[in-house]
């Protein structure tokens, strides 16, 4: 018998499509649940818990926990203040008012960022940069 725990919330599943307005600032997300709302995610997680022994209900709190802090995880591996470099050129190109400036300072932000992201995987395309052994 499963161990049953009162104080364990029990979620319901839902399925999503929307609706959402045009103008909904997340409505990017919102069009990425809507698309995942036909799958079954309990179809993998009863095949994982069958090969490894482990209860379904803890795999869902597993796989809802990493997802969940993996915005924390993230700015642990960059750091804050990679994150803040990263984010300036995007604010300050936010910020221009006048609507072709906003369009070429987007595109100026994209580069900066881009040339901040390459400096950083570098040494991943290439680790001999920090072999040590020569």
């Amino acid at each position: 018998m499963d161990n049953v725990n009162d104080d364990e919330p029990l979620i319901r599943l839902e399925r999503w499509t929307g609706p959402w307005p045009d103008d909904d600032k997340d409505a990017n997300f919102k069009h990425d649940v809507a698309l995942h709302a036909p799958l079954d995610p309990l179809r993998t997680l009863r095949g994982l818990s069958d090969s490894v022994d482990i209860p379904i209900g803890a795999l869902v709190r597993y796989v809802l926990t990493r997802y969940a802090t993996g915005g924390s995880s993230g700015l642990l591996e960059i750091g804050p203040s990679m994150v803040r470099r990263l984010w300036d050129p995007i604010e300050a190109a936010e910020a221009v008012a006048d609507a072709d400036d906003k369009d070429a300072a987007r595109l100026a932000a994209y580069h900066q960022v881009r040339q901040m992201i390459s400096w950083l995987k570098a040494p991943l395309d290439n680790p001999e940069y920090y072999d040590f052994d020569d």
